[in-house]
């Protein structure tokens, strides 16, 4: 149950009260800003290898390689006040030239550009001046070799500087301490050749890294290089596979690009060789911290590009660039408060599933175009309250995804309605687009780890509530096949395990429900002092559909099943045995038989119990609260139950204010 102030608490208990409840559109998506690009350029340069930095002052540093056929020769740009008008197509030529590959980066006034060159000499530029200036070429170092496909550079705060780049198989690091070159390192990873590098700065060094694994497959990774925030400085993490394709297929990965605003961001190229071929640019963020590797299912942009896009970002905008291309986004978050339209508001959660219908007001045409960010796919936020002694207070906020809208002319009365579902609806439209197995051959990966990948590619972060041992504990042999939908991975994750699942906002929330949980809110009729009134009710006990489970897996040999029963003796005394069986090859031991067996008992016992209770509005009620019930003519006192789902109305004109309750056994 959400957390209220205790003049919140007393007001939503008394039958005479005023509702308050406030609706916003926000240019949000999985609670992260909606980037609606804008093309700011279209030029006719060739595209090659090219880099993206801004400067402290919002200068937009650019740089290009010109192809072999042009000597490779290296430009730059600097746009102050970059916008509309900027003229993106203004080169001015460094006399460089058989540049290999480029990289950028920048720090306040600081900006520093690398190249490498045909001869293997590693050079740099730098400014101090926000790039109106720049020093001679400086010689940092030598690359073993010039096959080098992704290279990649990024400023700390205290202005150290580290420059990646990848040589063949191997990922390099040059670091620039209090003013002095260090000398460069080797990762200790063992891959095929690599394909791109890219890194932000975030109290470690966090990098993507395209390319093949040792097995020639095709990989694109993240991977963290330490340096005192998450792991000890010069340590390297693990290798964490975001997309990968078979060797023997015809896709693969290159020129991964990064930045991190609100979120690490990573634009990369996914190529395909077969019939339609297309190297195209996809784009990711990160759901939580980086090192998690937990990114929302990438999304493709709408161009055809073979080095892919650049992406930096300054205080306003985020900015996208290639050779001969410049797209800018705004970073702000917009607001447009819906709360003195709405004519009436219905929510219906169950569970997972929740969805929300809202009438607004369309007298004056107000809406006959959509004012932004009011569009599909934007975010509802509102929340529910009262009018009380402290003023107009509510009980959190909650967000939905608009997922499609009518307008409604009747009777000479116009209406916008608005429908939106809740993340769940983001899940169920997820559909895997390769195979995903985890511990297969060792344990891998949790319930848990498993349920945050699925929920991450819709763009849920999974935070925890209540979780049980098993969803921490049990590494299932479990597979994702192509074409499946992310709904049903996580029901079949969730029936190894006690744990229900809910949604709120932009994250998703496991609940170990156990029967001597304890009520969190009492609910009563006739209403006793300190308890909220019960303005109707229906109390329903019924049989569990099975009361005889038997669980079968593998035992410690083939030639001998692993077999064990569970039974709810007293329903089976009341009838008959009602029988299911369930098999799963992950079940290896008596112990996880009996734990599935009972988890399905409970599961059937507490559909077992079911009915709901009408009540005024409760700002603070969540799915899977334990509540208590007094109701004297339906014989129960200080009853619990556990709330699975409820149903709220909001009609403003006739003061309807009303929530039900659908209630199960605890």
């Amino acid at each position: 149950m959400r957390n209220l102030s205790g003049t919140l608490l007393q007001t939503q208990k008394q039958s005479s009260h005023i509702p308050y409840v406030r609706l916003e559109a926000v240019n949000k998506i999985n609670g992260v800003t909606r980037l609606d690009w804008q093309r700011l350029y279209s030029g006719t340069e060739e595209e090659y290898f090219h880099a993206l930095t801004l400067a402290g002052d919002g200068s937009l540093i650019r740089a290009r390689i010109t192809p072999p056929s042009d000597s490779r020769k290296l430009y730059i740009q600097r746009i102050i006040n970059p916008g509309e008008d900027s003229s993106f197509g203004a080169w001015t030529y460094t006399s460089q030239y058989n540049a290999v590959i480029v990289a950028a980066a920048a720090l306040g006034a600081a900006v520093s550009l690398f190249w490498i060159k045909s001869d293997r000499k590693i050079q740099r530029i730098a400014s101090n001046d926000y790039g109106a200036t720049w020093s001679a070429a400086q010689l940092v170092d030598y690359s073993p070799s010039t096959a080098i496909n992704g290279i990649s550079a990024a400023y700390k705060s205290n202005g150290d500087l580290a420059l990646f780049f990848a040589d063949q198989s191997t990922l390099y690091v040059k670091k620039l301490v209090n003013g002095k070159w260090q000398a460069k390192s080797a990762w200790n990873k063992t891959t095929g050749n690599l394909s791109g590098a890219s890194v932000v700065y975030d109290a470690d060094w966090n990098l993507f890294v395209t390319g093949k694994d040792s097995a020639g497959s095709y990989r694109l990774w993240s991977i963290v290089y330490g340096d005192g925030g998450m792991l000890p400085a010069g340590n390297w993490g693990e290798l964490q596979t975001l997309a990968e394709a078979p060797s023997d297929g015809n896709f693969s990965y290159h020129h991964a690009f990064l930045d991190k605003s609100a979120v690490l961001r990573c634009f990369y190229i996914e190529k395909y060789n077969g019939s339609e071929a297309y190297s195209q640019p996809f784009s990711t963020h990160t759901i939580g911290e980086f090192a998690d590797n937990l990114w929302h299912e990438p999304q493709p942009f709408n161009m055809s590009s073979q080095y892919g896009l650049a992406i930096a970002h300054d205080d306003t905008h985020c900015w996208l660039s290639c050779a001969n291309a410049v797209w800018r986004a705004i970073l702000a978050e917009k607001r447009l408060d819906l709360s003195n339209n709405i004519l009436s508001l219905a929510e219906d959660a169950q569970g997972c599933e929740s969805k929300l219908t809202v009438e607004l007001g369309n007298e004056d045409a107000g809406f006959a175009l959509l004012p932004p960010p009011l569009d599909i796919g934007c975010r509802l936020d509102f929340s529910y309250g009262y009018m009380t002694a402290a003023g107009s207070e509510t009980g959190g906020v909650q967000s939905y995804t608009l997922r499609s809208y009518e307008y409604v002319n009747t009777g000479g009365t116009s209406r916008l309605v608005l429908y939106a579902a809740n993340g769940w609806e983001n899940v169920c439209r997820w559909t895997a687009k390769q195979q995903y197995r985890w511990n297969q051959v060792s344990d891998d990966m949790s319930v848990r780890g498993i349920l945050a990948f699925i929920l991450a590619r819709a763009g849920l972060k999974l935070e925890i509530v209540s979780a049980s041992e098993i969803i921490e504990n049990f590494y299932p042999d479990f597979n994702i096949n192509p074409g499946t939908t992310g709904d049903n991975a996580v029901k079949k994750l969730l029936s190894f395990v006690p744990d229900r699942l809910f949604i709120e906002g932009d994250s998703a929330y496991p609940v170990h429900p156990l029967p001597d949980d304890m009520p969190l809110y009492w609910y009563s009729a006739p209403q006793i002092d300190g308890t909220h009134p019960i303005l109707a009710g229906r109390y329903k006990t019924g049989v569990p559909a099975f009361n005889h489970i038997r669980v079968e897996g593998c035992g410690s040999t083939a030639s001998q099943p692993l077999v064990v029963n569970c039974y709810d003796y007293d329903d089976i005394e009341k009838g008959y045995d009602c029988f299911l069986s369930e098999a799963d090859v992950n079940i290896d031991s008596v112990v996880a038989a009996r734990s599935r067996g009972e988890v399905l008992l409970r599961s059937f016992e507490m559909e077992a119990i079911s009915g709901y209770i009408e009540i005024h509005l409760n700002c603070g009620q969540q799915v899977y609260d334990v509540i208590g019930i007094t109701d004297s003519k339906a014989g129960l006192v200080n009853e619990k139950r556990r709330v699975l789902g409820f149903k709220t109305v909001f009609l403003p004109a006739s003061g309807k204010y009303l929530q039900t309750l659908l209630l199960g056994k605890v």
